[in-house]
């Protein structure tokens, strides 16, 4: 089982990205609210994550041989639906059950509900961990497959999270991608003025990584990263630090200051599908 690969019939990396965002706007209208700001932010990640890196089957999606994708941030699971939904693991039917009664997608990620779910994030900081002891249980089962980590910079203010990262330099955890979405905005405010994580690129090197910094939503670039992240030769642990930019796509929804629960009113979830529509044409 390879790396999804592009072939000439199919969607570009480009139209799953902007598929992922209206997935998510769709979920959200459904509910009149989410997290809606960052699943549009992180989708262009997640477009390169599954649709080019990872390594799974849709109709199976826990394949032993299947890389390993976690939400760290339970509170991005809209936008893991999303791609879930993209990639043909959940169907897309069932996008009009977000956050509803008996619903296998929750409000907030819960692996036991949603086929595809690797864990259940929520309390922040606890997805590394759990990372970096499945990619210790592969690399002793001599396994080739990766464990892939998304974690928002938030995560960065939380002590396990390093304590993690320290354990992936110990063992020498080759087979451990780690994605951290710095999109610089957390529930109190900006994450400059919440707990100062900058400069990253250092602190994790220190912590015997091998490092890279990308425009999160910059396609060509995330591809690059990828590919040099599972490539890397030396044994040690790999970090994709990705700048993104807060509801990407929607440029009214960009502006607004206060974006980490993004307030959308119910006469704006259209318009802002119509705002992403035109610019996937323009």
């Amino acid at each position: 089982m390879e790396a999804q690969q592009p072939l000439a019939n199919t969607p570009s990396l480009e139209e799953r990205a902007y598929r992922i965002r209206r997935n998510a706007l769709r979920m959200g209208e459904v509910q009149g609210q989410g997290y809606i700001a960052q699943a549009l932010g992180v989708a262009d990640v997640l477009a390169v994550s599954y649709f080019h890196a990872l390594r799974y089957r849709p109709e199976e999606p826990y394949a032993e041989d299947r890389d390993r994708f976690l939400l760290s941030i339970g509170h991005y699971a809209i936008a893991l639906y999303a791609a879930l939904i993209e990639a043909g693991i959940i169907p897309e039917a069932e996008l009009e059950t977000y956050g509803t009664d008996d619903s296998r997608l929750p409000m907030s990620g819960m692996a036991s509900y949603t086929p595809g779910m690797e864990i259940s994030g929520g309390s922040l900081g606890i997805g590394l961990g759990i990372g970096v002891g499945m990619a210790l249980g592969l690399k002793r089962k001599n396994s080739d497959r990766f464990v892939y980590n998304l974690m928002s910079d938030g995560e960065l203010d939380e002590g396990p999270t390093w304590e993690a990262a320290m354990s992936a330099g110990h063992w020498k955890l080759g087979n451990l991608i780690c994605i951290v979405d710095v999109n610089r905005m957390q529930a109190d405010g900006p994450s400059t003025g919440v707990l100062n994580s900058e400069p990253l690129a250092p602190k994790w090197k220190a912590f015997g990584w091998h490092v890279q910094r990308v425009d999160g939503n910059d396609i060509a670039a995330l591809v690059r990263a990828f590919d040099a992240a599972r490539a890397h030769e030396a044994d040690q642990p790999r970090v994709i630090i990705c700048d993104t930019k807060m509801a990407k796509g929607v440029p009214f929804l960009e502006t607004r200051e206060k974006s980490h629960f993004l307030r959308v009113e119910k006469e704006e979830w259209q318009p802002a599908i119509a705002a992403l529509d035109e610019g996937r044409t323009s």
